[in-house]
């Protein structure tokens, strides 16, 4: 186990689950440099206009950095 990352996103999911596909966003090669940022103490207001001016969505740094983005993103409401 890694100690750096938390015991849920490195447990095997159970029978019925949805694993966890793709890397920890706080990882993604696409956000790391976002989450780096961040925590080298950028404002978070500044490094989400940072996401924009770089044509990506800001709400990203909302969502959990240890699960992966295909793992949060929303579905669609059934009607």
């Amino acid at each position: 186990l890694d100690p750096e990352k938390s015991l849920k996103s490195q447990r095997k999911p159970k029978e019925g689950e949805a694993g966890d596909d793709g890397p920890p966003l706080k990882e993604d090669p696409k956000y790391d440099k976002y989450f780096k940022m961040m925590k080298m103490g950028l404002p978070k207001d500044a490094v989400k206009h940072a996401m924009v001016r770089d044509g990506l969505d800001p709400n990203v740094l909302d969502m959990d950095p240890e699960k992966s983005l295909l793992s949060q993103a929303e579905k669609p409401a059934d009607d």
